[in-house]
């Protein structure tokens, strides 16, 4: 069957994208006569070239490729396709011998800051089109837009010309200044000094360079923030529900004034939401998350209790394929020179798909194919009663208030099992809360919308098609069944969610064979890691040790008296909490307490190693790892497991003319990242490869130093540590295994040996 675009030269923006992989899989597949110009830009290593090389080798060519046969499917990729390498912000020279342009490059994202929404979506065109002009020639242009720039209005949207009179080159020019104002106000000392109070407090154990970088971090956050709230406060006080939708119908004017208005020919394609192909190449082809589906997989995660819609708004969803054909139709039936035709590839008007409709279709499909968590349960999806706006956000500012105020007392507790419970279960009541605030604010312009989109041409386009090209490149949306399209086709092809539906039991991180390999650390640390016992109680065995059993009573209380000057140094710096606590320490002789150690401590400590880390250890020497044991305790409390590891390193007292401690360190501990600075010359002097590295520490004081490796392992967290885990998806390991000794039994032998 001939196509009308036999022999045509076409120019595909956006190739890489969404759309732009399903037009051009298009061409490839149904336009045999067609030679085909992409414009792409290099990424990273990677040539333009090797980018569209590797396109081949993705699933929207799979149908093409296993029909014709990997090998013509290589020599016509090679044979039609021309790379062009540059993106719109760097054109190069255009080919003057183009017939047809289809524009599909831009930014869908509903909050990008407003100077990159603005240079993807109108300088970007600006360029396009001045750079054809520049090429000579006369080529069709199909630009696509989106049926939204319609705004924020009700009733019918024609399709036509947009009425409006934003000045765009002012609108532009301040949007891309914004960018360096934003900056500027970053750096005033009010705003640094706020944004570095708040990091202080919340990052400070981790050392002043954590709360160094989070405060950076946090003023980079900052200017983001300012930039999509400018984004959208503009979009929103010109009539447009944000940033996006704005910027694509100046975009549009773009064309207009710079194509059309120079006497060539426009075609602008307006598609509503677009998502996985009901038909080409294949039913639910899909390239990443679409508008609807974070919304769609957030719900069947049960992370959404109640969302803000309206039940009656009509959520206006097109196949990617109807969108693909609605584009080479109207590229194949061009308008008058100097003037521009509009298509609104939509289904609100024809085959309506209300929000209720759709909440009650997607209900059904995770009740019958449910979701599981990592325990292996099944995910209950939640009920919605479709609550007003309001309602909804008041009750999210409450739960909001109260999981921070939780968040708050769990810092301030021990780590133990049930701390980490109950951070575990407030990382996911933030995590949940974020969602939902996120997607109440940028899907209630589109599910709270009573704008219906006219699609009149666009169905007059479809009819114009030859009868027998209408199965194959038709867009005739009463076709679909949403029923079928989403419950069959379109959600089991959402990405990621087939992940969730894996078995229980996968295996852990922390399970999994250890590579053998010679070049690499596995460092642990001691307390609440390798050793159950803290710095508290190493204390308390050498004072019970040393001491006659009448005098511990006193000893017990004189401990208590100090706990809260201890906790107090401990939250501020786990280095001044050991300056602090060896002073307790002072006038003690060296050798004699090395003796005590040997002979009352050492057996304690050792039974009171955590059994799961012992194996630990153990596999990595077995894997030929070399193992470090690294602690701010003091040398001679950690000398009976010397051989547990290829090396020890700990802190050292200093030590008075007699060999009697002063209560002072000989060194700075090595804590924090003082640590992470050992570490890396460390390895760099042995000639060890921290990318393959292990660590493995419970605090968060510990962060900067595990962060050092490429695996590091949070051990029986803090809450800080592991809300700090769970974001960088680190492992978390629970050892908890039974353990032979605490103070009881240390208590019990000690007794003993006075006895004896």
């Amino acid at each position: 069957m001939s196509s009308p675009l036999d022999g045509a030269h076409v120019l595909l923006t956006g190739a890489t994208g969404f759309v732009g992989q399903a037009v051009l899989e298009k061409l490839l597949s149904a336009h045999a006569g067609t030679r085909i110009t992409v414009l792409v830009r290099p990424r990273g290593d990677l040539s333009a070239q090797a980018r569209v090389d590797k396109l081949l080798r993705k699933p929207v060519f799979r149908s093409w490729r296993d029909r014709v046969g990997d090998d013509a499917a290589a020599q016509a990729f090679a044979d039609r396709v021309t790379v062009l390498e540059g993106d719109l912000g760097d054109l190069p020279d255009l080919p003057g011998d183009l017939d047809v342009v289809l524009h599909s490059a831009s930014t869908v994202s509903f909050d990008l800051p407003i100077d990159e929404a603005f240079s993807a979506n109108v300088a970007g065109p600006v360029a396009l089109y001045e750079a054809l002009g520049r090429a000579g020639g006369d080529p069709h242009v199909v630009h696509v837009s989106t049926s939204y720039v319609a705004g924020l209005r009700r009733g019918v949207a024609e399709e036509r010309s947009l009425e409006h009179d934003v000045d765009r080159a002012e609108e532009l020019r301040s949007a891309l200044a914004a960018r360096v104002a934003t900056e500027n106000a970053s750096r005033r000392p009010e705003v640094l000094g706020t944004l570095l109070e708040q990091a202080a407090a919340r990052h400070r154990r981790a050392g002043a360079v954590a709360v160094a970088a989070a405060a950076e971090e946090a003023r980079q956050d900052w200017v983001r923030r300012e930039l999509v709230e400018a984004g959208r406060t503009r979009a929103r006080t010109l009539g447009w529900p944000d940033v996006y939708t704005f910027t694509k119908a100046l975009g549009e004017r773009v064309a207009e004034d710079l194509w059309a208005g120079a006497g060539h020919r426009l075609s602008v394609v307006r598609p509503t939401i677009i998502e996985s192909a009901l038909h080409h190449p294949y039913p639910g082809w899909i390239d990443g998350f679409k508008v609807a589906d974070p919304l769609i997989a957030a719900y069947g995660r049960g992370m959404l209790p109640e969302f803000p819609a309206l039940a009656d708004t009509v959520l206006d969803v097109i196949p990617v394929d109807f969108v693909v054909n609605a584009m080479l139709a109207a590229a194949a039936a061009p308008p008058a020179p100097g003037t521009a035709q509009y298509f609104q590839v939509s289904s609100g008007t024809t085959n309506p798909l209300p929000f209720g409709r759709l909440y009650r279709l997607v209900r059904e499909y995770f009740e019958a194919h449910p979701l599981t968590d990592k325990q292996g349960s099944r995910v209950q999806v939640p009920s919605w009663s479709f609550p007003d706006r309001g309602a909804v956000e008041r009750a999210l500012g409450r739960r909001e208030a109260v999981v921070d105020l939780a968040d708050k007392a769990v810092d301030r507790l021990p780590a133990s099992p049930r701390t980490r419970r109950w951070a575990s279960g407030l990382y996911r009541a933030h995590r949940d809360l974020g969602t939902l605030r996120k997607f109440t604010e940028l899907y209630q312009p589109y599910t709270e919308t009573e704008i219906v989109f006219d699609d009149a041409r666009t169905r007059a386009l479809h009819a114009a098609l030859p009868a027998e090209r209408q199965g194959t490149d038709g867009f005739d949306v009463t076709e679909i069944d949403w029923r079928h399209y989403l419950q069959d086709i379109h959600i089991p092809n959402v990405p990621g969610l087939t992940r969730d539906r894996r078995a229980a039991g996968t295996a852990p991180a922390g399970d999994r064979p250890l590579p053998r390999r010679t070049d690499v650390l596995a460092v642990f640390d001691l307390q609440r890691t390798l050793a159950a016992a803290t710095l508290v109680e190493h204390y308390l065995w050498v004072e019970l040790a040393a001491r006659p059993v009448s005098s511990w009573p006193a000893h017990l209380a004189n401990l208590l008296a100090a706990g809260p000057r201890y906790l107090r140094a401990e939250r501020r710096d786990r280095g001044d909490f050991i300056r602090t606590f060896m002073r307790r320490y002072a006038g003690v002789e060296e050798a004699a307490l090395r003796r005590v150690v040997a002979e009352h401590v050492a057996p304690s400590l050792r039974r009171d190693l955590i059994g799961e880390a012992v194996a630990r250890v153990r596999d990595h020497r077995a894997a030929g790892h070399r193992t470090v044991l690294v602690t701010g305790t003091i040398d001679v409390f950690v000398e009976p497991l010397a051989d547990l590891f290829d090396e020890i390193v700990a802190g050292r007292m200093e030590t008075d003319g007699a060999g009697r401690w002063t209560g002072h360190l000989a060194t700075s501990p090595l804590v924090g990242e003082a640590r992470a600075a050992w570490l890396r010359r460390y390895a760099r002097e042995h000639g060890l490869d921290l990318a393959g590295s292990y660590a493995y520490g419970d605090s968060y004081a510990d962060r900067s130093w595990l962060e050092v490796v490429g695996h590091p392992h949070a051990v029986n967290p803090d809450a800080e540590l592991y809300r700090y885990a769970r974001s960088r998806r680190w492992p978390v390991d629970t050892w908890t295994a039974t353990r032979e000794g605490r103070l009881a039994p240390v208590l019990r032998s000690m007794r003993g040996a006075r006895t004896a």
